[in-house]
């Protein structure tokens, strides 16, 4: 494994981290709440965003407006069997879903959330470092690379780790900030 792909590898961990984060919710309306919803449509799980128009027209309040009108009763159905924990208002032509003031008990299980969320993101990430290392030593046992260019690279695979790690931490607190804000 080289540098470059680890780092790569890691930085895709810290993208995956933040798309996770966006789907807990803070006390304001965001339209990433819904990425994880899939509608059946014609028998095929579908994405809530390929069938319909998310908008958010203030901080209180999800809009959703369907591309197909036939598909209302199936997005409303989805989003009532998610994990999201919000009820849909259907009249007809959109979909509102309101945002209601989040609780502090409530607050402090988003907390967790968010923090299991970065501790398997900062293990993904130590993951990657493992297998690195273990591709630096086999190079060495092999006689590719000599000791001093192992080392070398081992700790320049650290710093690779501390580096997406530290992100990682900072897009927690940043997302406690988030949660906790009232």
């Amino acid at each position: 494994m080289k540098l470059a792909d680890a780092e790569s590898t890691m930085q895709k961990t810290v993208e995956s981290t933040l798309r996770s984060f966006n789907t807990i919710r803070t006390g304001r309306a965001n339209s990433s709440l819904l990425d994880r919803i899939s509608v059946e449509y014609y028998g095929t799980p579908t994405s809530l965003k390929s069938l319909a128009n998310i908008s958010t027209p203030d901080a209180t309040t999800i809009l959703i407006q369907p591309y197909d009108r036939n598909t209302l009763t199936l997005i409303e159905k989805a989003i009532s069997m998610s994990d999201v924990g919000l009820t849909p208002s259907n009249d007809g032509s959109v979909i509102r879903l309101n945002i209601p003031q989040l609780t502090t008990e409530r607050r402090k299980e988003f907390v967790k959330i968010a923090a299991k969320y970065a501790e398997e993101g900062r293990v993904a990430i130590r993951n990657i470092r493992r297998d690195g290392v273990e591709s630096i030593r086999k190079q060495e046992k092999a006689s590719e690379i000599s000791e001093d260019e192992s080392r070398d690279l081992q700790d320049k695979l650290q710093k690779l780790t501390d580096k997406y790690t530290a992100k990682i931490n900072d897009l927690l607190a940043e997302k406690e900030k988030d949660i906790t804000t009232v």
